[in-house]
Order: C-alpha cells, then structure tokens, then sequence
C-alpha cells in the first residue's frame, strides 16, 4: 500500500487528538458546555479517531516481527480494552451529558476511569498485535493526551462531587 495513504491517516489520528484535547481544554474552562450537539461532534470526532488509529496500525510501513506470544498479548491487551470500555459504557449509559449523582457501582468501584483505561490498552495492544513500528511510537504521544484528558476530568470530579477524593483512595486509575 502506498505511504501517503499512512500519512493520512497519521495525519487524521493527530487531527482528533487534537480536537478531542481542545474540546476537554474549552469544556474544562467552561467556554462550551456538554449537550447532545457537543455529544455529536465529540462521538463523530472519536468513531474516526479509532477507525484512523487501527487502519493505521494495519498499514504501518515500518513493520516489527514480534514473538507469537507478543503479537497475542497485544491481542488480548486490546480486547481487555474494548470489554473495560463497553462495560463503562453499559454502566454508566451516556456519555457527555450525564448529569447525576458520582458513579462507584459496576466497573466503577474498582476503576475511575475505565473508558480513558480502555483507550489506553486499544492504545498499546492493537500496534503490538499488528507489528506496527511506528504506531507504537505514536501510541507513546497519544496516550500521554489520555492521560491529559483524565487529568482534566478528575479536576472537574473533584469539584463537583465532595466524595470523589475519598474514591480515588479506594480506586485505580
């Protein structure tokens, strides 16, 4: 395949990065609020994100040969990461807009931040799978936004649930 084709979608992956880190940074200053518009824009941002990410690792020119039990941990990191996401997910049925009390049942009394955990491991385990040499360069920049992202929203957890530093003590990530 050719290279430019690559470059796009390095290019795409970086462009929703981006976006997805401007919009956390305007919504964390309070410039633009979560609604069902923002919701949209953020969820379409998010579906090309991912598509970008492993067309990407699929056609990275710079292949690495790993042991089979490498490939196969990628594997199995990246599917951990899709179930801890759509477990979040089916737990906390939104995204964006939830507006209610601080949720610590289901996957969220033993992880804080399952979605962010589930991109993470899409993040690392999908380039090692695929043998992706540069993808896992990338995934090095991109999870540290992440992690930014997290950051900011634990910020915003702090202030608007009195409890949440308590369930940080009893959480991970």
């Amino acid at each position: 395949m050719d290279n430019s084709y690559f470059i796009l979608f390095v290019f795409l992956c970086v462009l929703t990065h981006s976006i997805r880190a401007v919009y956390e940074i305007l919504k964390h200053k309070k410039i633009i609020a979560a609604n069902r518009l923002t919701f949209a824009i953020i969820f379409s941002n998010m579906a090309i994100l991912w598509i970008s990410w492993f067309t990407l690792c699929s056609i990275d020119p710079i292949k690495i040969t790993f042991p089979d039990i490498v490939e196969y941990a990628g594997l199995f990191i990246c599917a951990a990461g899709l179930i801890i996401f759509l477990t979040a997910l089916f737990t906390i049925k939104t995204l964006e807009t939830y507006n209610g009390e601080l949720i610590t049942k289901g996957i969220y009394s033993k992880i804080r931040h399952p979605m962010y955990l589930g991109f993470i491991c899409w993040l690392i385990g999908f380039p090692f799978f695929s043998g992706s040499g540069f993808s896992i360069l990338l995934a090095v920049v991109f999870i540290t936004n992440v992690l930014f992202w997290r950051h900011l929203e634990e910020i915003e957890l702090e202030i608007r649930f009195n409890e949440y530093n308590e369930y940080k003590i009893k959480t991970f990530f």
